[in-house]
């Protein structure tokens, strides 16, 4: 069911508070220039595909934009980025809608939807390719493979390349190629001032910095351009194995001993009722293993016979496969409502394994997961400095989850993973910015510890000193010392 705001929102300069602009119709001078000035669809809440444009990827998150534009080209994010700083209205950029914090969406406000915007120029010789925003990890995965190429994105083929890009991108080549911003060479950004620019190693340092983690904080990236790897078959699939305390622990040692090549996600979890899981299983807790060897075949299957050893697997759909298999088609009309929390870890041994255990046998949540990333690698070698990602000597990732059904639910989930996370912390306090949700600024600044927040936020005052850009994970602009 749509609505009619009879508002947009507008912003303070510098700050990301808002107040209603009243108008008598739906016509306000803004949308009248949306509409005369921007080649793509203007979409206000009387077209029948408002709905449908403001869905994201998450359940729970019902935001209704006074107007959203599906740009066309590159002068449309032009002309809009001109247009939202000019009428000081709340301007939401959206690529692929995975943000777990609601990001691609603003109530009453402006959303940029770059979903059109799909333009791959690969150059196989060079090993290079250029990518507009609005194409997904799987799309540009799937047209890399076809040369037996790829670069890193993330494990889901429906997010959009915008956010996992700026935010760091953690995926199945992080071990043996690193983050996605360590295959970044170059990117087109529209900054607030509505110029866009070509930032690189010699245009613009200082942006090129700050977007290579640094979330959508410093203006819009029309296009990226990325080095490609030569990435034809792996070894690769699902390895589902009992959930022990010793198998868990047993997983992370080898996953941590292993080849740079492999790269392991173990989700901790319920096993769910599919074919492929023996019945009996159903409901108890497994590991289920999605790894990619990137390497020769032989190797790979030496690599990943130890994980086989540690129990009779329930399922084993590791295989030689081509890269692009990783990323099978999704359900489009999943959405799931769930609360998470994302940490990073220094160890999971026996005791944590039996805490991870515990926690997920005290849950009646129909899914509730931990999953464990074991990270290094050609991630770890980058240094810390390079890039304005700032966990680059961060052991494992770890993400939990739980599953609810309704606002009371909510809250009973939120609580336990809350708990859970409190009793898996250890010495590294740092956060992924991309599995943020709404969390409130301390854990932004755990994702960007000092010096990096301090460097962002005068590199933020350069390029958008009113906070144009502030619907993200938010680093506020501030003067660097001294001028």
């Amino acid at each position: 069911m749509t609505r009619t705001p009879n508002h947009l929102n507008a912003r303070t300069s510098g700050n990301s508070g808002s107040s209603g602009i009243a108008t008598s119709d739906q016509d306000t001078p803004l949308i009248t220039e949306l509409h005369a000035r921007v080649k793509g669809p203007v979409i206000t809440p009387d077209n029948p595909e408002y709905d449908a444009m403001r869905t994201v990827f998450y359940g729970g998150i019902d935001r209704h934009p006074a107007v959203i534009v599906r740009a066309a080209d590159v002068a449309d994010v032009v002309r809009v980025v001109t247009l939202a700083r000019e009428a000081g209205v709340e301007l939401a950029v959206r690529s692929g809608g995975h943000s777990a914090a609601g990001h691609s969406l603003v109530d009453g406000g402006l959303v940029l939807d770059l979903r059109d915007l799909k333009a791959l120029d690969i150059d196989a010789e060079q090993r290079t390719a250029w990518a507009e925003a609005g194409l997904t990890a799987g799309e540009y995965t799937q047209a890399a493979g076809e040369l037996g190429l790829a670069t890193g994105f993330g494990d889901t083929g429906s997010v959009g390349i915008g956010g996992i890009t700026l935010g760091g991108g953690i995926g199945f080549l992080v071990r043996k190629y690193g983050l996605t911003i360590d295959s970044l060479l170059a990117a087109d950004i529209v900054t607030a001032d509505g110029q866009l620019r070509r930032v690189d190693a010699n245009n613009h340092p200082d942006l090129f910095w700050a977007i290579r983690g640094g979330g959508g904080n410093f203006g819009v990236v029309t296009r990226f351009q990325f080095r490609l790897h030569p990435v034809s078959e792996i070894v690769g699939g699902m390895l589902l194995l009992p959930a022990t305390p010793e198998v868990i622990a047993s997983f992370i040692a080898e996953a941590e001993a292993a080849p740079e090549e492999l790269s392991t996600i173990a989700n901790v979890m319920p096993a769910p009722p599919m074919p492929f899981v023996p019945k009996e299983h159903h409901g108890k807790l497994v590991v289920m293993a999605l790894m990619v060897y990137a390497g020769p075949t032989e190797a790979g299957l030496r690599a990943v016979a130890p994980f086989r050893q540690l129990a009779q697997p329930l399922a084993d759909m590791l295989r030689p496969m081509r890269y692009p298999d990783m990323f099978p088609p999704e359900e489009s009309n999943f959405h799931p409502t769930a609360v998470g929390h994302t940490m990073f870890m220094d160890r999971i041994d026996r005791n944590v394994a039996e805490t991870i255990i515990e926690y997920l046998q005290t849950s009646d949540a129909a899914l509730r997961v931990a999953q464990l990333r074991v990270l290094g690698g050609a991630m770890a070698r980058v240094t810390v400095e390079a890039t304005a990602f700032a966990h680059r000597h961060s052991r494992l990732m770890v993400n939990l989850a739980a599953f609810y059904t309704g606002p009371d639910e909510m809250a009973v989930r939120q609580a336990w993973v809350a708990d859970f996370a409190a009793a898996l912390q250890q010495e590294d306090t740092g956060a992924y910015v991309n599995f943020l949700g709404d969390e409130g600024t301390a854990r932004v600044r755990a994702a960007y510890p000092e010096p990096v927040w301090s460097r962002l936020a005068a590199i933020k005052a350069r390029y958008d000193p009113t906070n144009l850009f502030h619907v993200n994970h938010n680093i506020p602009p501030v003067e660097a010392a001294g001028g």
